[in-house]
Parts: structure tokens; C-alpha cells; sequence
């Protein structure tokens, strides 16, 4: 049986690759616990369980028995449901690299050995470091690759949406939130715009254009209002860990094109972890970012974070309009921002308020703006 595996760095090379004898597959794999991350692939689309000394891609989907419960003792489940984990439980997971300050790095393994399950939303991967706060993460064996009936391993990127090249509705306002670090409150700030700007009776699309496979994140956007919620697992990255740029970039695109499609009057999408980051700080860098966004919210821990983030995003022509975040819990950190960044400092409660959409000037009523920074 030939299976076609893709390596970026020599092209496409063909292997064998074999299944597991012995048992159902398709069994196996209905009584297997589904993660988030690999909801795009349904269980119809899965012919068999694929064994043998191979490479596993980011975005692979992997069946996997769990050794040992760590860090993360339940899986976020397709429905968003945490089900707890048993050792001996198989679990469906989808390989990615893992980029996470305050939890682990982690990276995708050279073979189908042992490995980890480095995130409760479905992610497969061998862990290198970790925040000293946190344990082992959960011990996981692959016991095989899930390939279709005709034995091609199953990707994500195989199963995301299509492509987005240009806009194809009414321009809305495009609206981003990135921040100093993981945790620096950027998730809770465009959940509570959504919310706010909801309730000025605007429809409002969100997105997570970056991150590690997890629903939420998605889930709290849309208890806030919006009416379509994407992430980057949506158009075929488990995570952008390492992802090629190019990519990254062609994810926001798609992204932001997608939720224009659903005819929303403002978009509000979330940059992963600290401006730092490798894949953040090039996607910001990018021409297309800089086209595409009318304001940035910009969330920060403290004070100092939040001027040097600041000067950094204005020194790249970025529009950065407020801040918010983590710091807005204390009067004391809020009043040394404002002195230092001469910007609105925004509390969460503010932010849901139906007056968001008047100090970010977002256009109300029935005409939706067509704005020249929208992509």
C-alpha cells in the first residue's frame, strides 16, 4: 500500500506504509475520544489506522493510546466538552509544534515513538522545556497515522477551507488585539469588544489567526456576540508554531476573507502570545497586516509592558489606538500607561460597553463602513 507523505525540504517522496491487523479499525476509532483540534476530519472520512517508521507533519492525525495523565488530565472533546483521561484511553490528536511561555515548547517528533499530548485541545508532540508551575504534560504512545480508504495519511491543511485571494464583500472595520506575552489578557480584551461592540448593535465576525489548537478561546468569542468564530485550525494549521511565514501570512488572509463572506459589520481577531514571537512579529511585520487593520487594542501585564510594546508596534507605522489587558486590574499600573503611552487605557468593563464603538470611531447603523485599510 503506498502512501504519499510530503517533506518540505525535498518535495514529494513515496513510502510504504502499512495497517494494523487485527481488529476494527473503524471501531476503534468511533469508541476513540475525538479532540477539538481535529474537528474538521470527521470519523466518515477516516478509512484506516496507518503504522510504520514514519515522519509525522504538523497537522497529521494520530491515533494514540494514553501511558501516563500529567499536566492535562481531560481532552477538550469537538463539542467543546472536557472528558477526562484514563490511562489506557485511546485518544484522536492532531501533530503540531507548541509555543507556550507560561506551559511548554514542544515539537513535532521525528517518528510515531512515544510523545505527549502538550495541549487539552488535541495536540501531539514531543515536549523539550516547560514553565517551572507546570508538570509533565500527559504521556501518550501513537499507535498509528489515520489515513482515508485509500491509505493517504490525513491532514488538516487537507480539510481547511478554501483559499481567500481578495475580498469579495463591503470592507468592514478589521480589528486586532496582540499583547506583551501568553496571558497578558488579550483573549478576555476581544471577547469583552465583541461583546461591547454587539451591543451597539453591530454584527461582529472574530478570528484566532495564531495559537495552538484549542476551542476557548473560540467559545468565549462566541458567547460574546459574534456571529462566526474562525481559527487557524480552520484553514489547516493544528498550530503556527514554526510555520512558514508565507503561511501564516495566507492564514490571515483566509481568515479575515472568511469572516467578511459572512457579512459582518466589524471584525475583531487575536494575535497569539507576545509580539516577540517569531511567527507574531513577522505577521505584524507583514505588508498585508499593515494593509489590512484599522486599529490595534493592545494588551499588557503591566505599565512597562505596555510602553515598550507601544513604541514598538508605533514604530512599524502599526495604528495603535488603546490598551488593555491584565494591567487594567490595577488604578496605580493604568495611571502610569497613560502617562507613558499618552494613549485611552481601557478597562475590560469598558470594553463591553455598547461606547467602544464610538471611541474606536467604528461606523454604526445600517451602511457598513469600506475602509482603505481593509485588505
Amino acid at each position: 500500500m503506498g502512501c504519499r507523505v510530503r517533506d518540505t525540504a525535498n518535495g514529494e517522496i513515496f513510502i510504504m506504509i502499512h495497517e494494523i491487523k487485527g481488529g476494527n479499525d473503524m471501531s476503534r476509532l468511533a469508541r476513540a475520544k475525538k479532540a477539538f483540534a481535529t474537528r474538521r476530519i470527521s470519523i466518515g472520512k477516516m478509512g484506516r489506522l496507518l503504522t510504520d517508521h514514519v515522519a509525522p507533519r504538523s497537522g497529521d492525525l494520530v491515533f494514540a493510546r494514553v501511558d501516563e495523565l500529567g499536566q492535562h488530565k481531560n481532552i477538550e472533546l469537538e463539542s467543546g466538552r472536557k472528558a477526562r483521561l484514563f490511562p489506557g484511553d485511546e485518544i484522536i490528536l492532531a501533530y503540531g509544534n507548541r509555543y507556550a511561555p507560561d506551559q511548554y515548547e514542544a515539537f513535532v517528533p521525528e517518528s510515531l515513538g512515544p510523545c505527549h499530548m502538550v495541549a487539552s485541545g488535541g495536540i501531539a508532540a514531543k515536549f523539550v522545556c516547560k514553565h517551572v508551575k507546570m508538570t509533565t504534560p500527559t504521556k501518550i504512545t501513537p499507535i498509528a497515522l489515520i489515513g482515508n480508504a485509500d491509505g493517504d495519511v490525513l491532514n488538516l491543511e487537507d480539510f481547511a477551507l478554501p483559499a481567500h485571494k481578495g475580498e469579495t464583500k463591503p470592507a468592514p472595520y478589521i480589528l486586532g488585539v496582540v499583547g506583551t506575552s501568553m496571558n497578558s489578557g488579550k483573549t478576555e480584551t476581544a471577547t469583552q469588544m465583541i461583546r461591547g461592540l454587539t451591543n451597539a448593535g453591530l454584527r461582529v465576525g472574530a478570528a484566532k489567526v495564531t495559537g495552538t489548537g484549542s476551542g476557548g478561546d473560540l467559545w468565549s468569542m462566541r458567547d460574546a456576540g459574534a456571529v462566526v468564530v474562525l481559527d487557524f485550525s480552520d484553514v489547516g494549521l493544528s498550530t503556527t508554531y514554526l510555520a512558514n511565514p508565507a503561511k501564516v501570512e495566507a492564514a490571515f488572509v483566509a481568515l479575515i476573507g472568511h469572516c467578511r463572506d459572512s457579512e459582518v459589520d466589524v471584525i475583531v481577531f487575536e494575535v497569539a502570545d507576545g509580539i516577540f514571537q517569531q511567527e507574531t512579529s513577522s505577521l505584524l511585520n507583514s505588508e498585508i497586516f499593515r494593509r489590512t487593520v484599522n486599529a490595534l487594542i493592545f494588551a499588557a501585564l503591566d505599565s512597562l509592558g505596555a510602553a515598550a510594546g507601544v513604541r514598538w508596534l508605533l514604530a512599524k507605522g502599526l495604528p495603535v489606538m488603546g490598551v488593555s489587558g491584565v494591567l487594567t486590574s490595577s488604578p496605580l499600573a493604568m495611571r502610569e500607561a497613560t502617562a507613558e503611552t499618552l494613549l485611552p487605557i481601557i478597562s475590560t468593563d469598558s470594553l463591553s460597553t455598547p461606547g467602544i464603538a464610538n471611541m474606536l470611531q467604528i461606523p454604526t447603523g445600517n451602511s457598513r463602513p469600506n475602509l482603505a485599510g481593509a485588505a
